[in-house]
């Protein structure tokens, strides 16, 4: 009986920590659905209070000769191009899968994506996020994406 005894208090102890891993990573991806429902809303004061202060901004793309480029932007610059989109343009970033790894105050979700304006697919790729949990929630201090027109599905 025991032995009975030992085995549960110990796939109960295992089992805590998998839930809370698991409620981690549900805050998460929570914090990038509401960045994106900011986004979509072009509400950059919502943005801004997901973000911290200093948030990297990043880009991997092709040049016009074919070249593979990494392309900083400024965050500020991001949130004041978001709310300067004419009303008459429609834009959905639709992501297609999270794939998150929490450590303690740090996490990273691998996202995949398709960026459509007015009902037609612009193009696809990945975000790389990555969040720092300041004791208030989960912050993102860190966004590179991917774009490319083909390979889309």
């Amino acid at each position: 009986m025991k032995k009975i005894t030992a085995i549960l208090v110990f796939i109960c102890i295992c089992s805590t920590g998998v839930f809370a891993q698991d409620s981690e990573k549900e805050a998460v991806q929570k914090t990038i659905e509401s960045f994106f429902d900011g986004f979509h809303k072009q509400d950059s004061v919502h943005i801004k209070s997901l973000v911290r202060e200093g948030t990297v901004l990043q880009t991997i793309g092709m040049n016009r000769q074919g070249q593979i480029t990494l392309k900083t932007d400024d965050f500020s610059a991001f949130l004041k191009g978001i709310v300067s989109i004419p009303e008459t343009m429609k834009f959905e970033e639709k992501i297609k899968s999270y794939n998150i790894q929490v450590d303690g105050a740090m996490a990273n979700a691998w996202t995949e994506y398709e960026f459509w304006v007015n009902d037609k697919m612009s193009h696809c790729g990945v975000n790389s996020f990555q969040l720092y949990n300041d004791g208030s929630g989960w912050k993102v201090i860190y966004l590179i994406d991917t774009r490319r027109q083909e390979g889309c599905n």
